[in-house]
């Protein structure tokens, strides 16, 4: 494979998801909230989970696990890290990974991806858990969790359910998004598609990729986008209830969105925000830009109960537009209809 492009200075704001940048601008904008929060983080949970990896996993680095290093430091290198997150490899059989810590965060792999995943795969999971570092994810994620709670504590009034299950469900929706967000970092970290795309298959499926067919897999990921009625539609949307993740072929559509829209070329390219000078970012423009996304999603969807709503629509539309026309014709013509006069 050609060499990597690396991406100086490059921002989380060139690859956030539009609602997950939405959600993160706003939140950014609070003062004083995320230097606050980074210390009570530090404070209570930080320290001793680093503690308890430090002495329950193994710490990744020349002489452990020198491979998976190797491909470590080249991630880190493509998003131009500053400084060098803590890699642990936890004995754990599932395939997972997560970014821990806002003040010195590190990264833990469960070993469970050593057995599944290739270099180019694991290279697109480290990419990812860097992508949720670069984000602040961790930090905010936090906060939203923290603010839910103080609402509970503090409005204990009649249909206090109603509001929290409508937060929890805005921050479970966030929660997701935030996740498409670190898969563009793992596929700019790869710089390879079609590898990208091979994660979900594996993650779906596991290791006998020699018995799986990635056209036949995105083939798989349009249907359940498309296919069914709208019953399926409907159990679509309970599946995904409660869900931190999307599921697997739902991130490969994303990801070939994102990819076919252009904005993944470019940014190998070098268009793309950087972390100094247009940092910046309005909540007004972001909130647009992320109700402008849902809108486009919403238009161009093939699923039957998107379909069946968007026809509703335009046929509510055209029928309130008829008797609109047909209410003026009247005040018009109050004396004529269907050709006959009331006064004879």
């Amino acid at each position: 494979m050609a060499e990597r492009v690396r991406l100086p200075q490059i921002s989380s704001r060139a690859f956030e998801h539009p609602a997950d940048r939405a959600a993160l601008t706003a939140l950014r904008k609070v003062p004083g909230f995320d230097t606050a929060l980074k210390k009570l983080i530090g404070l209570i949970g930080e320290k001793s989970l680093h503690v308890i990896y430090l002495a329950s996993a193994v710490r990744v680095n020349e002489k452990q696990f020198p491979d998976l290093y190797r491909v470590y430091r080249e991630c880190l290198d493509v998003l131009d890290f500053e400084e060098q997150p803590e890699l642990f490899i936890s004995q754990t059989p599932f395939v997972n990974a997560g970014a821990i810590g806002t003040d010195k965060p590190f990264i833990v792999l469960n070993s469970g991806a050593l057995e599944v995943l290739e270099e180019p795969e694991l290279r697109f999971i480290l990419g990812h858990e860097l992508g949720h570092i670069m984000a602040d994810h961790v930090l905010y994620k936090t906060m939203l969790k923290l603010l839910l709670r103080m609402t509970v504590l503090r409005f204990g009034v009649p249909w206090g359910w109603l509001v929290l299950t409508a937060i929890i469900a805005a921050l479970i929706e966030w929660d997701r998004k935030s996740e498409l967000t670190s898969d563009r970092a793992g596929m700019l970290c790869l710089q390879s598609p079609d590898d990208a795309y091979g994660v979900f298959m594996k993650l779906a499926g596991g290791r006998r990729v020699e018995q799986m067919s990635l056209d036949e897999f995105i083939a798989q990921a349009e249907e359940y986008e498309s296919g069914g009625d709208k019953l399926d539609s409907f159990y679509k949307f309970l599946n995904l209830l409660g869900r931190s993740h999307p599921f697997p072929v739902l991130r490969v559509a994303e990801l070939r969105r994102w990819v076919e829209a252009g904005d993944y070329d470019a940014i190998l390219e070098g268009e793309y925000a950087r972390r100094t000078g247009d940092e910046k970012a309005s909540v007004y423009k972001e909130f647009a830009a992320s109700a402008r996304s849902y809108r486009e999603s919403y238009r161009e969807s093939a699923d039957p109960l998107v379909q069946f709503f968007r026809d509703f629509g335009k046929d509510a539309k055209t029928g309130s537009k008829k008797l609109v026309g047909h209410i003026r014709e009247w005040f018009a013509h109050p004396d004529e209809e269907d050709g006959r006069d009331d006064g004879a």
